[in-house]
């Protein structure tokens, strides 16, 4: 089986710091090759892979500013269809963008879709022919026909186990209010733990007037965008991680990240929360910052090694490689 997976371009493959479509396509293109699949990641030049790498991008278009990313992202796309007969099947990790020159494919296509971001996107959904893929049942937009769920999976070697954890909480992810991370500062602080917050500022504004004036460097602390290796330390040094979504997150790859590492969640109950948490044992789905307040202690009292275990059961990258596969042989089957 020949393969291309069709990555998105807006950071390297894997990203040092943010780039969750990047992060899962990367996984996905190492799983593979580690099968002996024989597989060609079509990302940014700069990309590390143990796949065949090909692209037309040097570098992640979000990190320059003077880089217009609809037009390399056309390239892209472009560059990827061109050479698409040489594969059995393309796995595109690149939203609509492909589906709509689908035609121009010579090779059955998979859509990973990482999530809608607004109504007016699906006409191109409705129309493709690409066998499409949910990361989350939550996320199924009526109307589409899916060919499988996959969960996305994290890499657990790059996540180890912490059976000890801390006392400290932890916010991870992009400082935006759909993240809800003054919601974290405030859960934190009715629960009398210190806060650690790591993450992209995603919203100037937000974080100015909402985040920033509350860092004191003491009971709430803000270390910036963190690389794999800082991550694994922030959350498995974490008594548990605050995900005060204010959205229907369709996955949070924070939250199972968190668990791998063996710390336990507490997640507004909206979106794909309810799929991924396991109530008592992995964590606890709440509603409101005081239901999560009241809960920060009973969360922290919870097995550390079952977080885990479930993690590496159900949401590690291996399984999710084995998902994808059973995807393709699905489509290559007819």
């Amino acid at each position: 089986m020949k393969v291309a997976i069709l990555g998105a371009i807006a950071w390297r493959t894997p990203p040092h710091d943010y780039g969750p479509w990047e992060r899962v396509a990367g996984l996905i293109a190492s799983g593979l090759a580690a099968r002996g699949v024989d597989v060609t990641l079509f990302a940014t030049l700069d990309s590390e892979t143990p796949a065949k790498l090909d692209g037309v991008c040097p570098s992640g278009y979000a990190e320059d500013p003077s880089v217009d990313g609809r037009v390399w992202e056309a390239l892209h796309v472009a560059h990827a269809f061109a050479r698409s007969s040489e594969f059995d099947l393309v796995h595109n990790h690149l939203d609509w963008l492909p589906l709509a020159f689908a035609e121009l494919a010579h090779a059955p296509l998979v859509t990973t879709i990482h999530g809608f971001s607004g109504p007016a996107i699906m006409p191109v959904y409705q129309a493709s022919s690409s066998a499409l893929v949910s990361i989350s049942l939550a996320d199924r937009a009526p109307g589409l026909e899916y060919a499988a769920n996959v969960y996305h999976g994290v890499d657990s070697a790059e996540l180890p186990f912490d059976p000890a954890g801390g006392d400290a909480l932890v916010s991870f992810g992009r400082i935006h209010p759909d993240k809800g991370t003054a919601e974290a500062i405030d859960i934190a602080a009715a629960a009398g733990r210190r806060l650690v917050i790591c993450g992209i500022v995603h919203d100037e504004a937000y974080f100015r007037e909402l985040v920033e004036p509350r860092i004191d460097g003491d009971r709430v602390t803000y270390l910036g965008s963190v690389g794999p290796r800082g991550r694994a330390q922030v959350l498995g040094s974490a008594a548990a991680l605050l995900h005060p979504v204010a959205f229907a997150e369709p996955f949070g790859l924070s939250v199972v990240e968190s668990m791998m590492c063996g710390t336990p969640v507490i997640a507004f109950e909206r979106g794909s929360m309810g799929e991924i948490v396991d109530p008592g044992r992995t964590g606890f789905l709440v509603s409101t910052p005081d239901e999560a307040a009241v809960l920060v202690d009973a969360a922290a009292a919870l097995d550390r090694a079952a977080c885990r275990a479930v993690a590496v059961e159900r949401f590690s990258a291996a399984r999710m490689v084995d998902d994808y596969m059973r995807v393709y042989d699905q489509v290559l089957a007819g």
